[in-house]
């Protein structure tokens, strides 16, 4: 229901110092005349009171699309056309829970098929960019870690600038984000990361370790977790590769030639890795979010985010980057999809299926706390957090390549 506030209708008169006595040739006003001219102004006043009132109780429906709509006229005209196109394809992370939300909203949102392909980023993007070079234009859009955005599509060339892309006012303008519009790449253009946190890669059985026995990374190389350690493989691009960067950048390279000695178990299926935890098999896990334990962490098995050591945590954006692939097959659905995605509905939904969290200001993230990840918009000032991230192009040259040379030498 749309609400009119009313206020009182004032009428003012000025009158004049001399207005108790009449002017030479001037009569005064009948009294009668005075009645009349009092009637009419009190009819007027009720009938503008009344007419008011009645507006106030007319109810008036919009919806979030009529808003848009209204804010863009060409907004129903590039549904239609998206919907005409019948579908986008989007890759994203390995959670079942964010395929689950992107199926069910976007398609009831929009009468517009969504595909979802999920696989770990560097498969992921593999595909897209061997398809790419052979000609074939499959998928529209991809959302995943940095690293693998920029080894495998950023340096091939197959990714679309994209401010082009972006139509709706709430998505364009900076003000809704905080920090503003950032990128992962140098050229400021092409891989947009939509989330900023204090990263919670590390994770243990509450059955097996106790936080108090790891507050420092110093402390994994105690006897007692030789076999204990599970590490989602650094070798490839994602989570797994960005935590042992960071510790490289904070512990050097002879402090994990030792820890490499306690006996890790790698892997690269994040579930078949968090399920090891959540059945005991280790003790400690690193490398993987909060997405991948979401699962055990509904079923009640005891797998919790251990508090940050004292060595700190890195910043980064996580699964939370977009890009759009050049030339995409849907380009009208495209768009729609990364307009929808960026607006706040898409952000709450995003954030919630991951845990990790948005950079869109009107949208809470306080509530990630409780899985251990710290939304940088609630915790610190946009130069601090620049400091620490480690997934930015310009990072990934710095820290993840000589880290990840270290890796490939202790690990092959």
């Amino acid at each position: 229901m749309l609400i009119l506030q009313t206020f009182p209708v004032i009428h003012r008169f000025s009158i004049r110092k001399d207005a108790t006595a009449p002017r030479p040739f001037e009569s005064s006003p009948s009294p009668s005349l005075g009645r009349r001219l009092s009637l009419r102004i009190s009819l007027t006043n009720a009938l503008i009171i009344g007419l008011v009132v009645w507006l106030s109780l007319v109810p008036v429906r919009l919806d979030a699309q009529t808003l848009k709509s209204q804010a863009n006229p060409d907004w129903d005209k590039l549904v239609d056309a998206a919907r005409k196109e019948g579908k986008v394809v989007v890759s994203i992370p390995a959670s079942a829970e964010m395929r689950k939300q992107l199926e069910e909203t976007f398609k009831k949102r929009f009468g517009i098929e969504i595909e979802v392909f999920t696989a770990r980023g560097s498969a992921a993007v593999r595909r897209m960019a061997d398809e790419f070079k052979a000609g074939v234009r499959y998928f529209d859009v991809h959302i995943g870690g940095s690293s693998s955005a920029v080894s495998g599509m950023l340096d091939e060339g197959i990714l679309d600038a994209l401010e082009p892309w972006l139509v709706l006012p709430e998505v364009k303008d900076p003000r809704q984000w905080w920090g503003g519009h950032m990128w992962v790449d140098n050229a400021k253009k092409f891989i947009y990361p939509f989330q900023a946190y204090l990263t919670e890669s590390i994770w243990y059985n509450t059955e097996l370790a106790k936080p108090g026995e790891l507050r420092s990374y110093d402390d994994f190389l105690n006897p007692k977790w030789k076999g204990k350690i599970g590490f989602l493989d650094p070798r490839s691009p994602g989570a797994g590769d960005s935590h042992w960067s960071f510790m490289w950048d904070v512990k050097g390279e002879a402090y994990l030639k030792k820890f490499v000695a306690q006996e890790l178990l790698l892997g690269r299926d994040q579930r078949v890795l968090a399920e090891s935890l959540a059945k005991g098999r280790v003790a400690v896990m690193m490398g993987l979010t909060y997405y991948s334990f979401l699962p055990f962490v509904k079923a009640g098995l005891p797998v919790k985010s251990l508090p940050a050591l004292k060595e700190g945590t890195y910043g980064t954006a996580g699964s939370g980057n977009l890009a759009i692939i050049k030339n995409p097959a849907h380009p009208n659905a495209t768009k729609v999809f990364v307009n929808w995605v960026l607006s706040r509905e898409g952000q709450e939904i995003v954030s919630r299926a991951l845990g990790q969290a948005t950079r869109r200001l009107d949208v809470d993230t306080k509530w990630l706390r409780e899985g251990g990840v710290i939304a940088a918009k609630d915790q610190m000032s946009l130069q601090e957090y620049l400091k620490i991230e480690n997934q930015s192009e310009e990072k990934l040259d710095k820290v993840r390549e000589p880290a990840l040379k270290v890796a490939q030498a202790l690990l092959n």
